[in-house]
């Protein structure tokens, strides 16, 4: 069985997705004033959909971080 997607991780890359929303900020998302890749929303799985948002970086598809 599959757990729900964790709203507050990139479902493609799975770290923080530093989504305002989540947060409850009262602040709107990064997401909404920048623009998104469309070949990383055609990435998102099914399941994900409308529940988690991307982080920044695979909203631009930029390569993962590489560890320090």
């Amino acid at each position: 069985m599959n757990q729900p997607p964790d709203p507050s991780r990139c479902p493609l890359c799975g770290q923080a997705n530093d989504c305002a929303e989540e947060a409850a900020s009262g602040q709107p998302c990064w997401c909404f004033s920048t623009s998104i890749a469309p070949e990383a929303l055609r990435r998102i799985p099914l399941d994900a959909q409308d529940k988690a948002c991307l982080c920044p970086r695979c909203a631009r598809l930029l390569p993962p971080e590489e560890p320090t």
